[in-house]
């Protein structure tokens, strides 16, 4: 998904151009199975990258397709343990199938939500904080103005593109995206692609 006009509005900043001319077009992969993204959110928590990969991939595998909310609270304690998930994580995992079983998490509205109805809507599930629901926003419905200012890679971000002595503090880091509004997705999304170690994100 390319969104140049977002691109060329963020080019405004002198602290972002250099960045957008070295890595290029902004181009963010939706993934529009809500359920799986959250699942897979919920496993990762805490994870190294390669270390969550394994867990979700094992996970995957104890179904014959991708299980839907019935199925994981169908599924014993123990087989879900066994593929590397804490007891904590199992009951996150279940808390949120059985939000959707008992219609209490309704993913089919959640497009049609403004942001910060989806935040609430969605941490009311065990295990699903507001970054959570921060990173569901950009990479599952593709919103254009989200600025998850605990995030760590963002702050870091910030940090390198604005030559900070200190990582900013989150309220730094807010007001400083007030100039990226109503694109500040797209411009963390730059901020993340300006480090290394996120180069390979969505």
């Amino acid at each position: 998904m390319i969104n140049r006009k977002a691109v060329g509005f963020l080019k405004q900043d002198p602290n972002l151009v250099k960045i957008i001319k070295h890595i290029g077009d902004y181009q963010i992969k939706k993934r529009n199975n809500h359920f799986a993204v959250l699942v897979e959110s919920i496993i990762s928590q805490q994870f190294a990258s390669a270390a969550a990969e394994a867990i979700f991939t094992r996970f995957k595998k104890l179904y014959p397709k991708f299980p839907t909310a019935n199925q994981i609270l169908n599924t014993r304690d123990a087989k879900l343990r066994s593929v590397g998930l804490s007891g904590m994580k199992v009951e996150y995992l279940k808390d949120l199938a059985q939000k959707i079983e008992d219609r209490k998490l309704k993913m089919r509205k959640l497009s049609k939500m403004n942001d910060d109805e989806i935040i609430e809507h969605l941490t009311q599930v065990k295990g699903i904080g507001r970054w959570t629901a921060e990173m569901f926003l950009i990479f599952s419905l593709g919103r254009l103005d989200v600025l998850p200012t605990g995030d760590l890679g963002l702050r870091k971000g910030v940090q390198m593109a604005f030559s900070l002595s200190e990582l900013p503090k989150p309220k730094e880091v807010e007001k400083i995206g007030m100039r990226w509004k109503p694109y500040r997705s797209v411009a963390t999304w730059y901020l993340w692609k300006s480090l290394q170690k996120f180069d390979k994100i969505g």
